[in-house]
């Protein structure tokens, strides 16, 4: 996830133009589509965590089924939101304040093999942490990782109390990077501002493993079993157990640069473009990355999609969001196709990556998908492949994800 430069103008137009186009349907209502709360939940309890989504001029939380507002924080500039890995908190890139904790006001109880979600007092933004061009998080091994752009570096947090900076590390020089925190140390993007080159783990302030078999590197995503997947231009990086293992693509640029994990499964979802360059290209394959086999599969989905388009289901289903509209469901063993779910209308991927466009956000067996053209969140019951409510709203959706 990260901030880059951009004409703000541009952006206000094309969204404020939007929004217009739909306020004459939307009238601001909620429709009265069924509400898939469970009618035996004790009174006052919640389904799972909330939901934040962003907009142009703040973030708002959402119950994750009737998609009710229950807080709206007015924001200037652009925002993502990404988890902060406690269920309750959110953390929003902004421009110019870092990142900012967002507490969606949510009491989880764990119960082994189930937890309880209860309200607990009110919404608020509950403090930040200082960045320079805010980017990637990533939560792995109990830690959540954000990662400076401008700076280079990383701040390490608690991810059961997401409130405090316990480590930080920082790269010889500023770059678009990542960094996860490994149960064996910290692996972090090499690079400067002009060329990104590879990556390396540092444990204890000494490094451990690296590789520099990674132009372009960007993303990273960790499989069931551990194993951490970094994108390259001509493949990815599966680091393990002290090593780096190289798996090329089977074009010279076959670029992964966004990825998905499971901690049901050992297979990573990635894209995969070939058109070095190209101002955008729409790719209509995806790849699955066997970390166990070690094996590299490309599956032509018939559709192309966007860097919103990814996710995985609670059984480690690999999902994409197609702008034919449609959520497909693949097996992530073979690439099969499991269902496909019609969601919103046929949309194109703008140019400009910060326009709004379809967005997907999965949890366990719901997935949320926004249709900024009409204004409307969806909520997908993936197990049963229906829509089981539309919301329509005052403002056009843009980023989203559940606490």
């Amino acid at each position: 996830m990260h901030l880059v430069r951009r004409s703000r103008v541009a952006l206000a137009v094309i969204i404020s133009t939007l929004a217009l186009a739909t306020s004459a349907c939307s009238g601001g209502k909620q429709d009265d589509a069924v509400n898939v709360s469970s009618s035996d939940e004790p009174a006052g309890q919640l389904t799972g965590p909330r939901l934040a989504m962003t907009y142009d001029g703040g973030v708002r939380v959402l119950e994750r089924d009737t998609l009710k507002t229950v807080a709206d924080f007015p924001m200037t500039g652009y925002l993502r939101v990404n988890r902060a890995g406690d269920e309750r908190h959110v953390l929003v890139s902004t421009e110019t304040q870092g990142f900012r904790l967002l507490d969606t006001a949510v009491k989880v109880e764990s119960h082994g093999d189930h937890s309880h979600y209860l309200p607990d007092g009110k919404p608020a933004l509950a403090g930040s942490f200082e960045a320079q061009e805010p980017g990637h998080v990533t939560i792995h091994d109990g830690k959540t990782v954000l990662w400076s752009d401008g700076t280079g570096t990383a701040q390490i947090l608690d991810s059961a109390r997401p409130t405090k900076v316990v480590g930080t590390y920082k790269a010889a020089s500023p770059h678009h990077g990542v960094a996860v925190q490994l149960d064996d140390g910290l692996l972090v993007t090499d690079g400067t501002a002009d060329q990104r080159t590879g990556a390396k783990v540092i444990r204890l302030g000494k490094e451990v493993a690296s590789t520099k078999d990674c132009p372009g590197v960007h993303g990273e995503a960790t499989a069931g079993n551990g194993v951490a997947v970094i994108g390259c231009e001509n493949g990815v990086e599966l680091y393990e157990t002290g090593r780096f293992t190289k798996l090329d693509s089977p074009d010279a640029y076959g670029r992964i640069g966004n990825q998905a994990g499971s901690p049901s499964s050992p297979i990573v979802l990635g894209d995969y473009k070939v058109d070095k360059d190209a101002v955008l290209e729409r790719p209509e394959r995806i790849t699955l990355i066997n970390t166990e086999t070690k094996e590299l599969k490309l599956v032509d989905l018939g559709t192309s999609y966007s860097f919103r388009s990814l996710g995985r289901g609670a059984a480690g289903e690999a999902i994409i969001l197609g702008t034919d509209g449609a959520m497909h469901v693949l097996d992530a063993k073979d690439g099969s196709t499991l269902s496909t779910i019609k969601v919103v209308k046929p949309w194109s991927e703008p140019v400009d990556w910060m326009q709004p466009r379809p967005t997907l956000h999965v949890s366990g067996d719901t997935a949320w998908v926004t249709e900024p053209a009409i204004s409307t969140v969806h909520v997908v019951d993936i197990p049963s492949g229906k829509v089981v409510k539309s919301v329509r709203l005052d403002v056009v959706p843009d980023e989203i994800t559940s606490s």
